[in-house]
């Protein structure tokens, strides 16, 4: 029967250290209250301190520099003979499926990271949300799930988090409490802690996904229609500078993905990235990613340097993941003097507001240029403005897309070409709409002809609403 120390008002496992002889005697303990097995396994809050107590156990027992020249099969090997021998020699009653389930989370903790391994590991979640140690959440197909995994304090979690940017070069205390970073895997990942985060440490973090969704993806979960798959891959390979809109997580860099996926394998690309997420498949691809600053603040670079030096770089197209910034109006410049068929993505909720915000970017740079003249360069540069929604149901749709005209006095002119219309919500959630045509043919359809790209005229007419 096992021993149990009374800690407060929780009865805790009490594992012996390596100094204590396998088959010897156990000393006595002090405050000690014995319960059956059954009574031990009722008690669930017992296992996060069960699992702490063999971690601590293995650090004393093994040499982990040693563990790194080990492949995975071999450390669990390993491992799980330790986690063995400490179960045996404390007589702590678990089965053969509950020992491995001990013997995963204990690796977790060593290699990993820690209860957020399982979820990182499930391919049908794209972000994991810590909110302090008593509570994470995940998304799956665009919905909020609560999860039964937890910390075991905030000094757990904050050890995992420490665990995880010490892992990609940067830190996170006191004096620098936030912190964003890219993970091995490609994964994005932020952090903030007290004193920002009144009530504790919070973790954020968005998968990279290893399978990019296609064209057909897209069509199958209903964000995209095939007729429009074929705009679309029109206004690419016709080299127009596209520009992608969208709130958080409505699907820009999925959709970036699949458009860049048309453009033709014997262009050469240069990519220009906050964090590295595209994943382009043509040969000649050059990609640069912005640098933080390091430990005493120097070294930095940011996106505005990057593009400006991929401009030097001979691209056939240039691509940046998100303009946030001054960049913005390095970006117009490229696509006004001989970069066509570059593409972005910004923060926006419709095509109007992006075009706005690149206004606020440019400004930015604090080149005093008036404010027509940004206007044009504007104007000039962009030529369809995509926008993405995630709506109630979960779902991530294509809700606009739109022609840059021209100008018009002092304003931009633009047409919405196709435009999604809600009907309302089905009895299970989910949104009930159509992506139509507004009955505008755009300018840019020449422009796709001369190119020997071909659209018929009933496309963009909207019979359905003519006939009612």
């Amino acid at each position: 029967m096992p021993e149990w120390r009374v800690r407060g008002t929780q009865r805790v496992p009490r594992i012996r250290g390596k100094g204590t002889p396998p088959g010897s005697k156990k000393p006595e303990a002090r405050d000690v209250h014995p319960i059956s097995p059954a009574e031990a396994a009722d008690e669930k809050h017992s296992l996060p301190q069960l699992r702490a107590s063999i971690h601590r156990q293995l650090l004393e027992r093994l040499n982990l520099s040693n563990l790194d020249k080990m492949d995975r099969a071999e450390v669990n090997q390993v491992i799980a003979g330790v986690v063995r021998d400490l179960l045996e020699e404390e007589g702590i009653p678990l089965n053969l499926e509950e020992r491995d389930h001990l013997t995963s989370q204990v690796l977790d903790e060593i290699f990993g990271l820690g209860p957020l391994q399982p979820l990182m590991e499930d391919a049908s979640i794209s972000d994991i949300l810590v909110d302090t140690h008593a509570r994470v959440l995940v998304e799956r197909e665009g919905k909020l799930y609560d999860t039964d995994v937890r910390f075991q304090d905030d000094r757990h979690l904050l050890k995992v988090i420490d665990r995880i940017v010490s892992g990609v070069g940067r830190r996170i205390d006191d004096s620098s409490p936030m912190v964003d970073a890219r993970l091995s895997d490609g994964s994005r990942m932020n952090a903030v802690i007290p004193p920002l985060a009144v009530d504790g440490p919070h973790l954020s973090i968005r998968k990279f996904k290893t399978d990019v969704l296609s064209a057909a993806d897209l069509i199958r979960m209903g964000t995209l229609t095939q007729p429009l798959v074929k705009l679309l891959e029109g206004v690419v390979k016709a080299r127009l500078n596209v520009l992608i809109s969208g709130g958080t997580g409505a699907g820009k860099t999925t959709l970036l993905n699949v458009l860049s996926s048309f453009i033709p394998p014997s262009e050469r690309i240069v990519t220009v990235e906050d964090s590295a997420e595209l994943q382009l498949r043509q040969p000649r691809v050059v990609r640069l990613e912005t640098r933080p600053p390091n430990l005493e603040g120097q070294g930095a670079v940011n996106q505005r340097a990057l593009v400006i030096n991929a401009l030097r770089m001979r691209p056939d197209r240039i691509v940046v993941g998100e303009v946030r910034s001054s960049e913005a109006i390095d970006m117009l410049q490229a696509m006004n003097t001989g970069h066509d068929g570059s593409l972005t993505t910004l923060h926006s909720n419709s095509p109007r507001d992006a075009l706005n915000r690149l206004e606020t970017m440019v400004a930015m740079a604090n080149l005093n240029l008036p404010e027509r003249a940004v206007r044009q360069q504007v104007a000039s540069a962009i030529h369809v403005v995509v926008q993405l929604a995630r709506f109630s149901d979960g779902k991530r749709r294509l809700t606009c897309l739109s022609e840059i005209v021209g100008m018009e006095g002092d304003v931009i002119t633009m047409q919405d070409v196709f435009r999604f219309e809600q009907e309302g919500i089905s009895e299970a959630g989910d949104v009930i709409g159509q992506l139509r045509p507004t009955g505008i043919r755009p300018k840019f359809v020449e422009r796709l002809r001369a190119h020997g790209l071909s659209f018929p005229a009933s496309m963009f007419s909207d019979i359905q609403r003519a006939s009612a």
